[in-house]
């Protein structure tokens, strides 16, 4: 199970046991912040992206926020071309609905971003690995848990607070 693979890789940080396992669907960024009794903005929805070179890009972005095609593009050199839904499954080794940056499989060469839109909140939530997961955690402490790369800006349709 997925979310087992998320929880032994938390361990090494001790935050295997923030996981929270809910009854109700988290797969979308509405009934995750239902789930978790927060704004949908404060979902950190992972979006999966074909790079450059052919290898997978997830980038994390707050949940009111889309990808916007011309900053992917100056940032990436390459056109924002999302993963199909079993490559997602293939790549990361989690479901749709629950795919996350942790836990990922090396041998895959996944590189990982987090948008800015994450930054105006003191938490966000991930999934981790399930449809029915995720953590609480600042954004900050997600960059140091995940194997991110860097804050970049790809994001559009999100307003400061």
């Amino acid at each position: 199970m997925s979310v087992q693979k998320v929880r032994e890789y938390l361990k090494q940080y001790g935050r295997e046991g923030d996981i929270v396992e809910h009854q109700a669907s988290t797969a979308t960024v509405e009934e995750a912040a239902a789930a978790f009794g927060v704004s949908p903005a404060q979902i950190a929805k992972t979006l999966a992206f074909r790079g450059k070179d052919g290898h997978p890009v997830l980038i994390l972005f707050a949940g009111d926020a889309k990808a916007d095609n011309h900053k992917f593009k100056m940032f990436f050199g390459c056109k924002a071309s999302m993963l199909k839904p079993d490559e997602v499954l293939q790549y990361t080794g989690h479901p749709i609905g629950g795919v996350c940056p942790f836990a990922l499989p090396e041998e895959q060469k996944i590189s990982v971003y987090l948008d800015i839109s994450l930054k105006r909140f003191a938490t966000v939530y991930p999934a981790c690995g399930s449809s029915h997961s995720g953590i609480a955690v600042a954004p900050e402490d997600l960059f140091h848990l995940s194997p991110a790369q860097a804050w970049i800006d790809v994001g559009k349709g999100w307003k400061e607070s």
